[in-house]
């Protein structure tokens, strides 16, 4: 009785000291970025798809931030510029720098490189991802992985020319004065595990000084090259993919029907004459409808499914994929709200896929942010103070989309007179998974999101 009694008692040590031996996990970081997001756009697109009481998967998520949004002046690095755009508020999440309007993980006056959490990253063994609906060489997913100092120049042919009368030169990051090459160029020579999107027109043109395009640059250092939904639903989950999914950004799910976007509204002839006179026409309420376009175009959710299972097969370590709904915001700049809520639909969608791989790999944490706001509000549809008798109307433009619920909602415009609207200087919303508690404050910048995400995974 003895020696099994003491043969039970260096058991269970023996299982105390296995218990106190930490298991290595593999731990992941997503960033969903959803481009120009700001809480009216959130808003605008609960109100369609779920309705006023409706909620979103993001609305479900236990942490909530306010991120404020930080951009430096390009010759006085020291002034703030206080709207940012694509280029510079995605370098200071993917570096943890404050940079100028424009540039790709550069520095503002002294244009040095910086350094990039994909870079870092990939230096410790995790492996990456970058999946979006624009080009893969537009602002966003290229701050992540490229060094440039203007986003313009995407491709071999763009690193010197000349656009509405305004000099783009990026001649100092040329391949044959020392730099690293086009966008187009970086990715195809990049350590990148994944790399999903459009852009194709970038990669389809020869690489500097050689007689290969930049996609049989790409396929000579690795990458295998996808052009269709069905190549992407068929690939093997050990290679290394670039999709280049359209030549240009990938078409949005929704239009506004018959492709109209906000209109101006029409005053009369008397009300010219005087802002109390007359009366004023309204542009016609319209619904969003299915968008043509759209067709066998890889969804958010199915290349955000693929880069997880690609980044998570036999993968140890783990790994950081950065998402990106591109066109809430490029739908905005063109002034169509139904553009913009279809896309907000798939981030929603793919966030759902996200939380559950989460679930089933629980050292992943989620977050999801915006890189800036943007031009959409959402206004009353018909003003307070037309009950008072006088034609009062938007100086922007608007659009009024029937609901699903039957009434009207009115999205106004107005940061310009120009074809394209602005980026607006509000904060954005930061949501993350339970994992994100410890590491996010109430308010924050967007350089220390770069900061939690290097933090999580022990860069």
């Amino acid at each position: 009785m003895k020696l099994i009694y003491l043969v039970c008692i260096f058991a269970l040590m023996m299982t105390a000291q296995a218990e106190e031996v930490p298991l290595k996990t593999m731990k992941n970081v997503v960033l969903i970025i959803g481009d120009g997001m700001d809480d009216h756009q959130i808003t605008i697109a609960r109100n369609y798809l779920k309705g006023v009481q409706g909620r979103l998967n993001l609305d479900e998520m236990s942490v909530r931030s306010s991120v404020q949004v930080l951009t430096v002046d390009e010759d006085s690095p020291t002034k703030p510029v206080y709207v940012a755009d694509s280029a510079n508020s995605a370098t200071s999440m993917a570096t943890g720098y404050v940079t100028s309007r424009g540039r790709i993980a550069t520095s503002a006056q002294a244009d040095a490189d910086l350094q990039t959490i994909v870079e870092l990253a990939h230096n410790a063994g995790f492996k990456t991802g970058l999946v979006t609906t624009s080009s893969v060489t537009d602002a966003t997913p290229a701050s992540f992985v490229a060094h440039i100092n203007i986003r313009a120049c995407e491709s071999p042919q763009t690193m010197n020319f000349e656009r509405r009368g305004v000099l783009i030169d990026c001649s100092q990051d040329q391949r044959a004065n020392g730099g690293l090459g086009s966008i187009s160029e970086q990715i195809a020579a990049s350590d990148l595990d994944v790399v999903l999107g459009g852009g194709r027109e970038h990669f389809d043109m020869k690489a500097e000084a050689s007689e290969e395009t930049v996609e049989e640059v790409a396929s000579a250092s690795g990458f295998t090259v996808l052009h269709s939904k069905k190549a992407l639903s068929n690939v093997d989950a050990a290679e290394r993919l670039l999709g280049l999914f359209a030549d240009s950004h990938l078409p949005t799910k929704l239009y506004g029907e018959a492709g109209r976007v906000a209109e101006k509204p029409e005053p009369s002839l008397l009300n010219s004459v005087h802002w109390s006179l007359g009366d004023v026409e309204l542009p016609a309420s319209m619904r969003c409808v299915d968008n043509p376009e759209y067709g066998e175009t890889p969804s958010i959710n199915l290349m955000t499914s693929k880069a997880l299972d690609h980044l998570s097969h036999d993968n140890e370590t783990g790994f950081f994929l950065m998402v990106e709904s591109a066109s809430i915001d490029k739908q905005s700049h063109a002034r169509n709200a139904c553009g913009s809520i279809g896309e907000l639909d798939q981030l929603d969608e793919t966030l759902a896929t996200v939380l559950a791989f989460a679930k089933t790999h629980p050292e992943t944490l989620v977050m999801v942010t915006a890189d800036h706001g943007q031009a959409a509000q959402l206004v009353p549809n018909e003003s307070l103070f037309s009950l008072m008798g006088f034609p009062v109307y938007t100086p922007g433009q608007l659009v009024r989309i029937k609901m699903p619920d039957g009434g009207d909602m009115a999205v106004n415009y107005a940061t310009n007179s120009f074809f394209a609207e602005e980026h607006t200087g509000v904060a954005v919303p930061l949501h993350a998974n339970e994992l994100g508690r410890p590491l996010i404050k109430t308010l924050m910048t967007q350089p220390e999101i770069f900061e939690v995400t290097r933090e999580f995974l022990g860069l």
